[in-house]
């Protein structure tokens, strides 16, 4: 354990479990006058390349439907998703894997949704957004290093955005006599910061877009024009 093989590797090699491993290890440290210091896979911290693509579709979920707990003895990311995706829970899941594969990840069932878990303080290292407060009531930037990552991987942080507060709908008319149908995104969000992220993003990738108000709300960013809604279509699809 010295030359740092680690917990989990020992318990198996020698059938003990794993909590006293780790409280043998602890007291070997205070025999030795070792400080503890917790490993980590922080891309920031430690200088290790960052997966962008996930990280970009990840920063998407966060803006949306994540948050972050950051107190003593409690550091997570938490990223709430509605319980009939099945699809968009494992994608959460993956892409916390792939941008920090070390932490601990998980799942917790809540009533009509799962929020997915991932345990480590250094989450705030990589969404330096992170704050006391909802976001909508606070001032939501991107770092020229996140904006970098989105600008190389627009569709993964839009699809994110989309997974979190967007959707895709088919609406329908009638004309002389005969029933049109035809789909459209929409992308729902309190935060003029973020909107202008999912608008910025959407204009970049040549997706036209227009602003539906609820009341005096214009919380709604609309797509419906047919060849922008194909091009949604190509990139992110429907919920899954």
């Amino acid at each position: 354990m010295r030359r740092g093989v680690t917990n989990r590797v020992v318990a198996e090699h020698l059938g003990i479990p794993r909590g006293t491993i780790g409280w043998w290890r602890s007291e070997d440290r205070k025999h030795c006058g070792e400080a503890y210091v917790r490993p980590t896979d922080c891309p920031r911290c430690t200088g290790r390349e960052v997966d962008q693509p996930a990280y970009a579709y990840l920063l998407g979920l966060y803006l949306g439907d994540g948050h972050i707990i950051s107190k003593r003895k409690q550091h997570h990311l938490s990223v709430f998703c509605d319980a009939s995706w099945t699809g968009l829970i494992d994608a959460a899941e993956a892409a916390m894997r792939r941008v920090m594969p070390l932490p601990k990840v998980g799942r917790v069932q809540r009533q009509g949704c799962v929020e997915v878990k991932s345990y480590t303080q250094h989450w705030t290292c990589l969404f330096p957004q992170h704050g006391p407060g909802k976001k909508h009531d606070r001032r939501i930037a991107l770092e020229d290093w996140q904006q970098a990552i989105v600008d190389a991987h627009p569709w993964e942080f839009l699809r994110g955005l989309i997974h979190s507060d967007g959707c895709r709908v088919t609406n329908w008319t009638v004309r002389n006599g005969k029933r049109y149908e035809y789909p459209r995104y929409f992308f729902t969000n309190k935060s003029d910061d973020i909107r202008k992220l999912c608008t910025d993003t959407l204009a970049k990738v040549g997706v036209q877009w227009t602003i539906l108000a609820r009341g005096s709300d214009p919380f709604n960013v609309s797509i419906a024009r047919k060849a922008s809604v194909a091009l949604m279509d190509a990139h992110i699809g429907p919920k899954y």
